[in-house]
C-alpha cells in the first residue's frame, strides 16, 4: 500500500516552482493538497501572491485528479472558471 504523502512534484502539472509556491502556503505533500482541494489551495495562493492565474487553478485540479489539466472535463473547467471569475 502506497503512502500518499509523496512529493507534490510527482503529480501531473506540479513542477518544482509550483511545489515551492504551495509550500509557502503550508501545502507540503500530496495528502494535504487532496484534503483541502484545488479551490482552497488556489485561495491560499491567491491571498499570498495576489495574482494567481486560472491555469494554476486548472493545474491544481488536474493534479488532484491525477491528469494533465488539459484533460479536465468541460464541466470541471467551467466550474473552475466561474470560481476564478468570482475573484475579479
Amino acid at each position: 500500500m502506497r503512502c500518499d504523502m509523496g512529493s507534490l512534484s510527482e503529480l501531473p502539472n506540479i513542477g518544482k516552482t509550483m511545489e515551492k509556491r504551495l509550500a509557502t502556503v503550508g501545502i507540503k505533500d500530496t495528502e494535504t493538497l487532496k484534503k483541502i482541494g484545488s479551490k482552497d489551495a488556489f485561495i491560499k495562493l491567491r491571498l499570498h501572491e495576489g495574482d494567481t492565474c486560472l491555469s494554476s487553478l486548472y493545474g491544481l485540479e488536474g493534479a488532484i485528479q491525477g491528469i494533465r489539466w488539459h484533460n479536465l472535463s468541460c464541466e470541471s473547467k467551467e466550474d473552475l472558471k466561474k470560481f476564478f471569475d468570482s475573484f475579479k
